[in-house]
């Protein structure tokens, strides 16, 4: 049998990494860049592990890149607008650019669940805005705020796992 081409890659051959957001003690989702890994440039695909108590980000929404989140296994809960919804194995959620939409995913439960994470990367002219945490502003570059942002009502919800 020939060798794998480097574009054939297994997730569990990975390294997994956490995020954390600057200033912040809160580390986010395990994550691995399988998508950057087997060579993909413009598109950004992930397997993340959203464990029990945790989130894979800071509610926020992106002017020109789309991104989705499809739950492979177990439950979570979608964070959109200030408002919970529950996904569970087979579900996604889609993101198209320019919407304003916010959103991040929550793991409230008592089981670890699995998302695969994807969405066009590092696109030049994307702006990112997080209205529940606007302090993200002093982090970013003046023109990777999305100033303009469609204006959205935010539910009640305030984006975190609990506990939190």
């Amino acid at each position: 049998m020939p060798s794998r081409p480097p574009f054939i890659v297994s997730a569990a051959e990975v390294p997994e990494t956490r995020h954390r957001y600057p200033n912040s003690d809160e580390f986010m989702a395990p994550s691995r860049a399988i998508g950057r890994t087997a060579g993909l440039r413009q598109i950004g695909i992930h397997q993340m592990r959203l464990l029990p108590g945790t989130r894979t980000s800071w509610p926020h929404a992106e002017s020109s890149e789309e991104e989705f989140v499809y739950v492979i296994s177990g439950e979570v809960d979608a964070w959109i607008d200030g408002e919970l919804h529950r996904m569970k194995a087979g579900d996604l959620a889609a993101f198209p650019s320019g919407t304003g939409i916010c959103h991040t995913f929550l793991n409230d439960g008592d089981t670890e669940a699995l998302l695969l994470v994807g969405g066009e990367a590092d696109k030049m002219e994307n702006r990112i805005v997080y209205p529940v945490n606007p302090s993200r502003r002093t982090d970013l570059s003046p023109e990777r705020w999305w100033n303009d942002a469609p204006l959205r009502v935010l539910g009640p919800h305030d984006g975190r796992p609990r506990g939190r």
